[in-house]
């Protein structure tokens, strides 16, 4: 039978106090939002995160994580008719140039023009039909299970699977994977990049338009959005507080209202900086010495917990509890690296994270020949 034998810490934060609004109260423009952790995928707020809608360019950030991750981005893509023949936003591509991948990387994430994004697709896949099939399975392996896309560049379109949309949810989820990516981090962190055709008669430059690389502190990427129906949208990632966090706003708001989803941004995060924080605990593992072990050629076998430190984003108000696990005694034999306990992390009292307590060393069951051995023992004594 298992029993809590020992409890090592208790936190309780007592005369915090937090003026910040609550979740509820917290009133966006945008008709869905999601601000989410991005190292753990916890999300911290959430408004309609699973309802699914037209997301507009900020599709682009997948299409980017896939060229990189898929493709080599120092070769030449050429262009095709359809992708000469994207609409506004584009860099004006001609039918027959070509251009370095890794230039139309850029074309794509600073400017969020749409005929870089068919011309990447092409190259990647053949067609854009069947790189957004290869997308959408990434899609589903990142955990957004709720994506469907049918354009590279997030225009408006529908296929035999349905409309092009996605969740806030889904799209924090995939900026949190792209921002694992050095080379996204260095695209999408560039002020400016200038580069030519593949003949080197034509140049461009481009120009980055996420406006909170230089108004909000932390902001480490982002990418926005906007057609007629998925309305002004941004997806983003800030770290501040040693936190970093992932942000995404859908339809926040219509022309004029093109600053909206920069107020939503400022207070998603203001409410997580408010609210929550990181909090390291390391677990006194002082009274997790030994255990009594039954019929055992040793009475006790010393024991070894795992790294016992744990780093939690939680609520200032939250309640850290931290207990271990043990039961009163085990059987012989026991095998050295044995599980035979644990300590629980609880907040709130739920459990966040499990440590294994292992056995230290082997304790050999008393067996027919230790008894016999003993027996002798005795009999030797009495002669």
């Amino acid at each position: 039978m298992k029993t809590i034998v020992s409890v090592f810490l208790y936190i309780v934060m007592c005369g915090v106090q937090i003026y910040s609004v609550s979740a509820q109260e917290l009133k966006l423009n945008a008709k869905a939002a999601v601000i989410m952790d991005a190292e753990s995928g916890k999300v911290l707020y959430g408004k309609s995160k699973d309802q699914k809608m037209p997301n507009a360019s900020t599709t682009k950030i997948l299409t980017c994580l896939y060229i990189l991750e898929h493709c080599d981005i120092d070769q030449m893509a050429k262009v095709s008719k359809n992708a000469s023949m994207q609409p506004k936003v584009r860099l004006g591509v001609r039918e027959g140039e070509s251009y370095k991948v890794k230039d139309l990387l850029y074309g794509l994430m600073l400017e969020s023009y749409n005929d870089c994004a068919v011309v990447l697709a092409e190259y990647a896949a053949g067609s854009v039909e069947k790189f957004e099939k290869r997308v959408n399975q990434m899609a589903a392996k990142l955990g957004a299970s709720n994506t469907h896309f049918v354009t590279p560049n997030g225009l408006d379109g529908t296929d035999k699977d349905g409309r092009h949309e996605t969740t806030a949810q889904d799209l924090a989820k995939i900026m949190a994977r792209c921002i694992k990516n050095q080379q996204f981090l260095e695209i999408t962190q560039a002020k400016q990049h200038t580069f030519t055709d593949g003949s080197g008669k034509r140049t461009f430059t481009c120009n980055n338009h996420n406006a909170l690389l230089s108004t909000m502190q932390g902001a480490i990427s982002g990418k926005t959005g906007y057609t007629s129906k998925a309305g002004y949208c941004y997806v983003g990632a800030i770290k501040q507080k040693n936190m970093t966090m992932t942000v995404s706003v859908l339809a926040s708001g219509w022309p004029p209202h093109k600053t909206y989803k920069w107020n939503d941004v400022r207070k998603l995060v203001q409410y997580v900086t408010d609210n929550y924080e990181k909090r390291e605990i390391i677990a006194d593992t002082n009274n997790v010495k030994e255990i009594n072990v039954n019929n055992g050629l040793k009475q006790k076998v010393p024991l070894r917990t795992g790294n016992p430190k744990a780093t939690f984003l939680i609520k200032k108000t939250d309640q850290i509890k931290i207990e271990s696990i043990l039961p009163s005694s085990m059987n012989a034999p026991v095998k050295k690296g044995q599980k035979v306990g644990e300590i629980r992390y609880l907040v709130n009292g739920k459990s966040q994270k499990n440590i294994p307590i292992y056995a230290n060393q082997d304790v050999k069951q008393k067996d027919y020949w230790y008894y016999f051995e003993k027996i002798i023992q005795r009999f030797t004594l009495t002669l």
